[in-house]
Order: structure tokens, then C-alpha cells, then sequence
């Protein structure tokens, strides 16, 4: 009963996981016209002169899919335990794109960001965790501390899933309340990241206590 439940549950999470990546592929397509009015860069008009803001936009919206699609895979027991290698592959280009490309391209955008200081502020401490927590999970792999680089990886996942909850929580806000763009964009911000982080740390916690033998007082 116990294994039924918990496959289950991993089919629900990858079922929410595939509808997500595939709304927000369909979202990343419309940007390939490059056209200046599509989607977001419609509210972004007096930033589309800034070259270096541009670049940085593209950059993250055709390259952040890929660490999207990283969670399909790396949090597979059997692919670790089989395709080993394999597994490797993707834990390093998943690493390498947040802390080389989606880094600098996120903290640039942050910098611009809408939503006076609430928002910028809220996008670069996103950004920084994003790349902190990715940095750590690659540090304590290296050291062969595999417990300690699975809870960075699952803290670094839950930022990455942010792409998805910025636009679920903006959608579930904008139909429930009557509220201005700014605010609305301001109160997104945090909402996009903050509860995936106490999620995570659940999780986290959830498991070590599952982990940790219980001990009997006589």
C-alpha cells in the first residue's frame, strides 16, 4: 500500500511537472518571432533599448527550459541507479547553465525588474539563492557527501520551479483579486519563490526524520 501510494504521488508530481514545462515551452516559442510586444516584453517597453537587458532576457527565457527539464531526470532513483553517467551529464549542464549563463542573464533582469524595490529586491535574493544553493549541491558532490549534495539539489530545484509558479501564482491572483499591475507584480515576486523553499525544506526535513531511528527512552 505504502509503494502504491508513493508512486502515486511521484505520477502526480510528474504529471503537474509536464503540464508546467509544457505551458511554459509553448510561452518560450512565442518569443522566437522576437518580436517587441510579445507577452512579458509587452510591460517591458522602456527597457527594450537596453542592449545588455536584452540579451540577458533572451539568454534566460530559451536556456532556463533546459533546467526545467533537468527534474524529469535527476530525481530518478532508477536513472541513478542504472545510467549513472548518464546522470552525471545532466547534473553538470544543469549546473553549468544556472551558474554560468541563467546567473548573470537572472540578476541582470532582476536589476530591471518591475515592481519598484519589493520586486528587484525579491529577484535578487531568488537569483543569488538559485546560484548559492546550485553551487553547494556541486561542492558536496565533490567531496562524495551525497546527502548533503541531494538537499541542495532539491533546494536549487525548487527555485527552479519558481519559472512556474511566478505564472501559476499570477494567474491565480489576477482572477481571484482586483489588484493593480504593480502590486500584483510586486506581491508575484516573492509568492513566485518563497513557498517553494518551505517546501523544499519540508521535504527535506520529512526525509531525514523517515531516515533517522527512533529512540526509545526505558
Amino acid at each position: 500500500m505504502k509503494t502504491f501510494t508513493n508512486t502515486l504521488r511521484y505520477l502526480f508530481i510528474y504529471l503537474l511537472l509536464c503540464v508546467g514545462t509544457f505551458l511554459m515551452l509553448r510561452g518560450i516559442l512565442a518569443y522566437s518571432t522576437f518580436k517587441s510586444d510579445t507577452g512579458f516584453l509587452a510591460f517591458k517597453q522602456d527597457y527594450l533599448h537596453i542592449t545588455v537587458w536584452k540579451v540577458a532576457f533572451y539568454t534566460h527565457v530559451f536556456s532556463s527550459i533546459f533546467t526545467l527539464l533537468a527534474g524529469f531526470t535527476q530525481f530518478s532513483n532508477q536513472l541513478l541507479k542504472e545510467h549513472r553517467q548518464l546522470h552525471r551529464l545532466i547534473g553538470r549542464l544543469y549546473a553549468w547553465n544556472i551558474l554560468l549563463i541563467n546567473f548573470p542573464a537572472g540578476m541582470i533582469m532582476a536589476i530591471y525588474a518591475n515592481g519598484y524595490l519589493p520586486s528587484k529586491l525579491a529577484f535578487i535574493i531568488l537569483d543569488s539563492l538559485w546560484f548559492w544553493f546550485t553551487l553547494k549541491a556541486v561542492i558536496e558532490i565533490k567531496r562524495g557527501n551525497i546527502a548533503a549534495h541531494k538537499r541542495y539539489m532539491i533546494r536549487s530545484y525548487a527555485l527552479t520551479c519558481s519559472a512556474l509558479t511566478l505564472r501559476a501564482w499570477k494567474l491565480i491572483l489576477s482572477n481571484s483579486f482586483t489588484i493593480d499591475p504593480v502590486t500584483l507584480y510586486m506581491i508575484d515576486a516573492w509568492l513566485g519563490f518563497v513557498p517553494n523553499l518551505l517546501l523544499a525544506e519540508w521535504l527535506i526535513r520529512r526525509k531525514k526524520k523517515r531516515l533517522t531511528p527512533e529512540i526509545k527512552i526505558r
